[in-house]
């Protein structure tokens, strides 16, 4: 039982590592949608931002060439935003109209909810990013795109 709770506090210590380094990049720029009574909020940046231990622990595979798309959803209840679960998916598209899938995994840190996908891309390469968020099973999702040039580093 003890090695369980150690190998739990690793993990959540791992996420939480996750988020710090997600939250702490001066570089990236966070871009939110307000939709409703939610406000979703995504940006993407280079996977090699997030340190090699942190990356290990959260199954993120660092490359030069791989970038990370980051997604949560808020549900405003006046004055107060409360994280909610959605289903996200989305595509990456080249200017050439290569497509990737981007899978999504969700973290779940109680105060916050993240869903992080991957998808690859060539130096200096802009990318189409389109994504589907449906934080209520009840309504059709919310479609977003945008646009932004990765560089290997």
């Amino acid at each position: 039982m003890k090695m369980l709770t150690t190998m739990a506090r690793r993990g959540l210590q791992g996420t939480l590592l996750i988020l710090a380094t997600l939250l702490s990049q001066p570089l990236l720029a966070e871009q939110f949608v307000a939709v409703g009574d939610y406000e979703i909020h995504y940006n993407a940046f280079n996977s090699t931002f997030v340190e090699p231990d942190v990356a290990k622990n959260a199954g993120i595979q660092r490359s030069k060439v791989r970038a990370l798309v980051n997604v949560s959803v808020l549900k405003k209840e006046g004055d107060k935003k409360t994280p909610v679960t959605a289903m996200v998916s989305g595509k990456a598209t080249n200017l050439i109209s290569q497509t990737q899938d981007i899978g999504f995994s969700k973290l779940d840190e109680g105060e916050a909810i993240y869903y992080l996908g991957q998808f690859g891309f060539s130096d200096d390469m802009v990318m189409r990013i389109a994504l589907d968020v449906q934080p209520d099973a009840n309504a059709a999702p919310y479609h977003i795109e945008f646009e932004q040039r990765f560089f290997a580093e």
